[in-house]
């Protein structure tokens, strides 16, 4: 597999430090509201990452932090009137809700700030022992002129960077990139004791901290959003090297962002949208369908169009496997022919398809189109005079690759006992010619949002 590294500007062969295993961490939110579709989108295409390495056969260890200590938490705690902590316990079970809605899996670790208080601080109290960092009136900052690689991840100097830099107003700082680590205490705004007083982390340390509380000091693959690479991953390039002597992380992964009708989306601008919002309006898995319709690093266009498109794609998908679970409800047992071996191994050939646009820096677009062309044979091709060993592998494979993107997963509504009755009555009538009774109780389902299409192999019942 070939992933486009950020750090080198290219794509490179994806080799894991230790054989069959993956230690990668990805950027959390920071807890105070619910999350737009800017953040599903990191969400999302780390979470397929993650389902595609694990379908190759890797053993993933897989991190994703909740920032629950920071100015946005503690501003929503006195609009709301409550607590800091009330905030951030509050918006993770919402960025659960709809994060599983998105059919993104829960990390095997799910660290807090506020759980790692204490290593933070042995953290920054060894940086300031090697001389990368210093303290001032209980703020602790960290010295990026003592770090000769600062840059590196955006590709940018430091006399550049300083050149457009501003010390804020109270700010003491060496250097105006210099950043910082842990924050003297405000007012009476939420703080732990230290040994430069009580205060809280800044930003950057968190992540440098838990990823190598969980995953050690040199890790696999450190994902996130485009608009993470400086200043958040550049600072924890320099903080966590500095304090292990080691490289922080092998690949850096970053996705595109999502324009909202071609304008960058924001407030201001009045097209912001959490999913929240969204999904009133779209089932949450056409949601996952778009944000994977394109190859993640290019930017992507939010519109309700192209949701419109995704949602009658992702329609096609559900249709052929409803066809194939049709098929072989009324399938007999029967050894494949030489015509079915001919017709599965085409199948097959979809599946080198799907891997090889997903080795090629996980192109989901690609990946997509290959499904689409399985779907199209699979629709032309198989019949219910085939064996049932061949309908049940094609539908097999369906849900195989599908299952790899987060697709394909709703459960299928349950029948009742008393539309199977109805199901019944309306055969009944039509075999005694007593059309006007048919159509009376086919009416009847519809209204109930069922519909019944008669086809070769008996009746198929679909509930919308």
């Amino acid at each position: 597999m070939r992933l486009f590294n950020t750090l080198t500007r290219k794509k490179e062969e994806f080799i894991s430090m230790i054989p069959g295993e993956v230690k990668m961490y990805v950027c959390g939110p920071t807890v105070y509201n619910y999350f737009h579709i800017g953040n599903a989108r990191p969400f999302v295409v780390f979470d397929t990452l993650r389902r595609y390495l694990e379908y190759r056969g890797y053993k993933v260890t897989y991190v994703q932090n909740f920032t629950d200590v920071d100015d946005k938490i503690i501003n929503r705690a006195e609009e709301e009137g409550i607590s800091p902590e009330e905030v951030s316990k509050k918006y993770i079970q919402e960025y659960f809700k709809d994060a599983e809605a998105l059919g993104v899996k829960r990390a095997d670790i799910h660290p807090k700030v506020t759980e790692n208080i204490q290593e933070i601080i042995a953290f920054v109290e060894k940086l300031i022992k090697k001389g990368y960092a210093y303290e001032v009136n209980g703020d602790v900052y960290f010295d990026t002129a003592r770090f000769e690689d600062y840059g590196k991840l955006s590709k940018q100097n430091l006399e550049d960077l300083e050149a457009g830099a501003r010390i804020e107003v109270n700010e003491i700082k060496k250097n105006p990139m210099d950043f910082a680590l842990w924050k003297a205490q405000k007012s009476d705004e939420l703080a732990w004791n230290s040994p430069w007083g009580k205060g809280r982390p800044g930003w950057h340390i968190e992540c440098s901290v838990m990823s190598t509380r969980y995953l050690g000091e040199t890790i696999d693959i450190h994902a996130g959003g485009q608009d993470l690479i400086f200043p958040h991953h550049e600072n924890e390039i320099a903080q966590s090297e500095a304090c292990s002597g080691h490289p922080f992380a092998r690949y850096w992964i970053h996705n595109g962002y999502i324009n909202i009708d071609n304008e960058k989306m924001s407030k201001s601008k009045g097209n912001f949208f959490t999913v929240r919002d969204i999904l009133k309006e779209y089932d949450a898995e056409t949601v996952r369908f778009f944000l994977l319709s394109a190859q993640y690093r290019n930017p992507i266009n939010f519109s309700r169009e192209l949701m419109e498109q995704s949602k009658n794609a992702l329609e096609r998908f559900y249709n052929a496997k409803k066809n194939l679970e049709h098929l072989l409800e009324n399938a007999v047992e029967k050894e494949l022919d030489a015509i079915e071996k001919d017709l599965y191994h085409r199948f097959e050939k979809y599946r080198q398809k799907f891997i090889e646009a997903m080795e090629d820096d996980i192109n989901t677009a690609d990946a997509i189109a290959a499904i689409f062309e399985l779907v199209k044979e699979m629709n032309a091709t198989v019949r219910i005079e085939h064996s049932k060993q061949l309908i049940k592998g094609s539908l097999d494979l369906l849900i195989e690759l599908t299952g790899v993107l987060g697709l394909l997963t709703k459960k299928e509504d349950t029948i009742d006992t008393e539309v199977e009755e109805l199901v019944q009555l309306r055969q009944k009538a039509r075999k005694e010619k007593n059309f006007a009774l048919a159509d009376q109780i086919r009416d009847q389902l519809k209204e109930r949002g069922i519909t019944i299409e008669d086809t070769p192999q008996g009746v198929r019942i679909i509930k919308k």
